[in-house]
């Protein structure tokens, strides 16, 4: 007999949206949005015995981000934000520094392209580490280990269900989670506000944990009411609309282009070039900064292809926004951003 579908949120935390009644779950897995979404081995086995069109041009393209060092944004106290490769930053604001989903070190079947644009040891300093879900990619444990390590103050800003995984990783590091749609307590001191929104994804780790860990996205919004919003893994679907529907035009919008192909494994998962710039056309983006590209080998594409083609759509008047691409540790001072 199926379990009857229950919702879910933190009730120590604000709900935003108006009469949203919280996650919603099936048994022990959460689903995405009202449906679950359970990919398969098969899917997977399919992939890895089929032959990839691309495989001589992605053989070929040898591309890889270029990589400045971002020490001295780390030992000054500017506001800036740094892309570190794939889907990690660093955002400093208001005096407070953030890391987006860390992954510092190459691990087994993610190995790193190109340099860390600092040395691991020089990231002291973080007031939050903001957890977008926990797929490996995004959530990595030496990462995690080292970081809770060099940070003594530092809390974990993540999804709902993920404190018991991180236990395993750092026991004593201050974890508060969210469900969509829900506001983090961060103290009345706090320059800024954090939400936790909806992404279309999924969650694994292991054999025995499908979706027992929420996954999301990220919005930052200033007192002037500037928002900068990062998107997490997620594929196209009607949380961009709604999004904008509850905050309005977004400023700065960091967004996932790449790990698309084959579609029929990845377009559940994650936006293609083409779909990022429609997802941040519905979110009405001033700024687009492109992420999870470039530093790992996850999926068919050749490496240069994702910002390729994002670029192609912006130089064709496609994206509403400015797009910026950065170098792996360069210094984006969004604040002087029109």
């Amino acid at each position: 007999m199926a379990s009857a579908p229950r919702y879910v949120s933190n009730p120590q935390l604000r709900t935003i949206k108006p009469h949203y009644p919280g996650n919603k779950m099936i048994g022990r897995e959460y689903c995405n949005g009202e449906e679950l979404y359970e990919p398969t081995f098969g899917t997977v086995l399919k992939w890895q015995l089929s032959e990839n069109p691309q495989k001589q041009e992605k053989k070929a393209d040898t591309w890889v981000p270029e990589v400045v060092d971002c020490t001295p944004f780390l030992q000054s106290r500017e506001d800036g934000l740094v892309w570190l490769g794939h889907a990690s930053f660093l955002l400093r604001v208001g005096g407070k520094l953030l890391a987006f989903d860390p992954l510092l070190f190459s691990s087994l079947g993610l190995r790193r392209r190109h340099a860390l644009p600092c040395r691991p040891e020089d990231l002291s300093g973080l007031d939050y580490l903001l957890l977008s879900h926990g797929h490996r990619d995004h959530l990595d444990e030496k990462s995690v280990r080292l970081l809770a390590r060099q940070n003594p103050g530092l809390q974990v800003l993540t999804s709902l269900s993920m404190t018991p995984l991180l236990r395993g990783m750092a026991p004593g590091l201050p974890v508060q989670e969210a469900g969509w749609w829900q506001q983090y307590d961060l103290g009345p001191e706090a320059p800024f506000e954090l939400f936790y929104l909806p992404a279309s994804h999924w969650h694994r780790r292991g054999l025995a944990d499908l979706n027992r860990v929420l996954w999301g996205s990220f919005l930052l919004r200033l007192p002037d009411g500037l928002t900068l919003y990062f998107a997490g893994d997620t594929s196209l679907a009607s949380h961009f609309e709604e999004i904008e529907k509850q905050f309005g035009p977004l400023d700065i919008v960091l967004m996932p282009i790449g790990a698309y192909k084959p579609a029929y494994m990845m377009q559940l998962s994650h936006v293609n070039p083409h779909e990022a710039a429609k997802a941040a056309n519905l979110l009405r983006a001033g700024h687009v900064v492109p992420m999870h590209y470039g530093t790992f080998d996850l999926s068919d594409e050749p490496a240069s292809e994702p910002l390729r083609e994002l670029q192609q759509v912006a130089h064709g008047g496609m994206l509403r926004g400015e797009l910026h691409v950065p170098a792996v540790g360069e210094v984006l001072r969004w604040q002087d951003w029109e």
